[in-house]
């Protein structure tokens, strides 16, 4: 078994389930940036996410849902922590809430720091994708809580 197969077995096991439905990923793209997440959910900062609506059907992803479990890595692909999703929904851009934005825990908190940097972030996305991300494109932002570290 790999790592994330016994992090998830254990988890299976505390919590009596019997689902081996999850989803393993990291936030971010560069290695310290994905420390610096997965280390701000385990000090319950982090406790929302944001992701490009209109990749998910380009890369032929399914959307999140309410009760999703989703085992968190760290740079070296190894589990974190796993978390619940709470709510899911589709907002365009630049009508992210400031709320939102203080619960994504990154930064300074601000709608303006979240949106400067999730700006850069979805522009390469969408650029890499060869889609054109723009103000009114739908964003999934999901809450999110720590259920097993």
């Amino acid at each position: 078994m790999t790592a994330i197969t016994d992090y998830w077995q254990q988890f299976k096991l505390q919590e009596q389930l019997q689902s081996d439905n999850y989803e393993a990923w990291s936030f971010g793209y560069y290695p310290q940036t994905i420390d610096e997440l997965a280390q701000l959910v385990l000090q319950g900062q982090k406790t929302a996410t944001t992701s490009g609506f209109t990749l998910y059907e380009h890369d032929g992803d399914a959307l999140p849902l309410v009760g999703d479990y989703n085992i968190i890595l760290d740079s070296q692909n190894q589990p974190v922590c796993i978390t619940q999703t709470l709510v899911v929904e589709k907002v365009p851009f630049q009508q992210v809430t400031a709320e939102h934005a203080y619960l994504e825990g990154e930064g300074d908190r601000s709608l303006d720091y979240w949106r400067r940097v999730h700006w850069d972030f979805f522009q390469k996305e969408y650029q890499t994708a060869g889609l054109e991300f723009t103000p009114e494109s739908l964003c999934v932002c999901e809450l999110f809580k720590c259920v097993y570290q």
